[in-house]
Parts: structure tokens; C-alpha cells; sequence
């Protein structure tokens, strides 16, 4: 069985979606990406990155508007996912972590990290 692929999205891809990248890219049956749905951001997103998703978990509401509206012609069938985690925290911050282990949980294989 193939890996499910995971793709975080925030707005700059600094913080929030690279923490969720990193925490999730070891865990069993899933790969993981991020982008930001920003024109500067580290990592933008693009139809590719959509394309190879079978998830978007997206961190705000305004983000999940932002990738409907921008590459809605991608999303057949994709779902897009908000996190609702507000642009509070550092990269890898403990509260970050936690935040998106529980926000995670059910969409996680097995137990998860």
C-alpha cells in the first residue's frame, strides 16, 4: 500500500506548516509537504504540490478560501482540511507540537507520533 500524501499549508511556509511537515514526516503510511499560500513564501503553492496531495490541511480559515479559490480546477476530490491554528507560535514551539498532534489525531495511521 502506498503512502497517503499529506500537504500543510499556512501563509509563508516559516512556522506553522514546516513544524507540521517535520513532525509527521516519519510517521508509517504517510509522506508529508508544505507550501504557503503567500506570493513569498518560502515554499509556494502550486498546482504540482495540489496535485500530488490527497489531503490540504490548511492552518486558517482565510488559507482554506485562499486554495479554493486559487486552484479549485486541482481539488476534484481532494480534501481540504482547516486546522484552525492561528499564526501564534515559532517553528517547532512546544505548544505548536501539541496543537497539531491533537488537530492531527484522526487523520493520522495508527497511533501517530
Amino acid at each position: 500500500m502506498s503512502d497517503r500524501h499529506f500537504l500543510f499549508v499556512c501563509g509563508k511556509n516559516k512556522l506553522r506548516s514546516p513544524t507540521a511537515e517535520n513532525l509527521f514526516a516519519d510517521v508509517n503510511g504517510i509522506a508529508t509537504l508544505s507550501a504557503g499560500i503567500n506570493r513569498d513564501s518560502e515554499e509556494p503553492l502550486s498546482d504540482e504540490l495540489i496535485e500530488w496531495a490527497d489531503i490540504i490541511f490548511v492552518m486558517e480559515h482565510a488559507h482554506r478560501k485562499k486554495v479554493l479559490g486559487q486552484f479549485c480546477a486541482g481539488l476534484d476530490g481532494k480534501r481540504v482540511v482547516v486546522l484552525d491554528i492561528a499564526d501564534d507560535y515559532d517553528f517547532m514551539a512546544p505548544e505548536l507540537v501539541r496543537l497539531l498532534r491533537k488537530r492531527m489525531r484522526r487523520w493520522l495511521p495508527g497511533d501517530g507520533p
